[in-house]
């Protein structure tokens, strides 16, 4: 039996979230869950744990079922504008370059 990742619950209501979209754009197309398990090649257990937001089923039968409903590419929008991202890099807030093997084995 699958265990759940530690999650923290703020983010288990997003995914809770998440799943209740999905199960509304499902029946707003009228498709069952049926249906949408036979068009994702998924179990209806599958389909009803994405729906509940389960945080163990896999980001691939996510994108199977968003595929389903024409949503896919809101996927796309994940992380699409990194705000924070982009103000550290304009401040040259950046890791640490990793020093290549090849470079330490020659001063040796």
């Amino acid at each position: 039996m699958k265990t759940a990742p530690a999650i923290l619950p703020k983010n288990l209501k997003i995914l809770k979230e998440l799943g209740e979209n999905i199960k509304l754009a499902r029946l707003r197309r009228r498709i069952s869950s049926e249906q949408m398990a036979e068009r994702t090649g998924t179990s209806r257990k599958t389909i009803y744990n994405i729906e509940q937001g389960s945080p163990t089923v896999s980001i691939g039968s996510y994108l199977q079922v968003l595929f389903i409903v024409g949503l896919e590419k809101d996927l796309l929008k994940v992380a699409g504008e990194d705000i924070l991202g982009r103000k550290l890099q304009d401040a040259g807030i950046l890791t640490k370059k990793r020093v290549r093997l090849a470079k330490i084995k020659s001063k040796i």
